[in-house]
């Protein structure tokens, strides 16, 4: 994922809300939001390069999501694995808050930068290996936002998101109002717009929520709505190259 926004209410008739827009070459394949079938407890599109997602479910209460960070200083491990292996792992290791730990120690610089969401419901943490390492924080109630920096660093694209997000649940209309602001391709003025060391016009390309683009751009634009039974209904609407709507899928779990 790219962009995250979400609303976590542990307690509430809705512990969790929350849109998402994966932006990813047009190019590398990708399968659609899905049961998958060598492991049919979790449900999440799947990148068919390396296998793993960028957001999922799994069936028995678990909700997991990563976005890299886009930092010029950072380095790159050699042999750095996929960052998408970590939602897999998020969703069915059995002690979640003890591996998330481990991965803060130790296991986390052997990736490239991330930021990993996961919860179960009652808990959310978030996982941000960043140039100077990886720290661990338990997420507190309330509206949030995750893009290619620090959980609520305030880049146009997230206040945007966020601001959509906090619409839908204040006027009742969820999710319809934030999906509107998740498929917004306006692009920031120049001066709001964060350095990240890609060179100004790729700062614009990749400051609108949504990226409308040939070779890259947004691919899948999700959402998820987690009820105090437990029970979630998670959707996904999937785009081509252009912008060119592909299809949606609509699943309760």
């Amino acid at each position: 994922m790219c962009l995250i926004a979400f609303d976590h209410r542990p307690g509430s008739a809705w512990p969790l809300r929350l849109v998402a827009n994966r932006d990813e070459f047009h190019a590398r394949p990708a399968a659609p939001l899905a049961a998958w079938d060598d492991a049919p407890e979790i449900i999440g599109g799947r990148d068919l390069e390396a296998g793993g997602t960028w957001l999922a479910v799994h069936c028995r209460g678990r909700f997991a999501a990563v976005t890299n960070v886009r930092d010029p200083e950072q380095r790159v491990p050699d042999g750095a694995p996929s960052r998408g292996g970590l939602v897999h792992d998020a969703l069915t290791h059995p002690d979640l808050p003890a591996w998330l730990a481990r991965l803060e120690r130790s296991e986390a610089l052997r990736y490239a930068g991330f930021n990993l969401l996961a919860g179960d419901g009652e808990r959310m943490w978030h996982l941000h290996r960043g140039r100077q390492g990886a720290a661990l924080r338990e997420v507190p109630p309330g509206i949030h936002g995750l893009s290619n920096a620090a959980l609520d660093t305030p880049w146009p694209k997230l206040i945007d998101a966020r601001q959509g997000l906090a619409s839908a649940l204040h006027h009742g209309r969820w999710p319809d109002d934030a999906l509107a602001a998740m498929a917004d391709p306006h692009l920031a003025d120049d001066h709001a717009l964060p350095d990240t060391g890609v060179g100004l016009e790729l700062e614009r390309t990749l400051s609108s929520p949504f990226i409308i683009g040939e070779q890259y751009g947004t691919r899948a634009m999700t959402w998820l709505s987690w009820h105090a039974s437990g029970d979630m209904e998670i959707g996904e609407r999937r785009f081509g190259p252009g912008g060119v709507a592909l299809g949606e899928t609509r699943l309760s779990v």
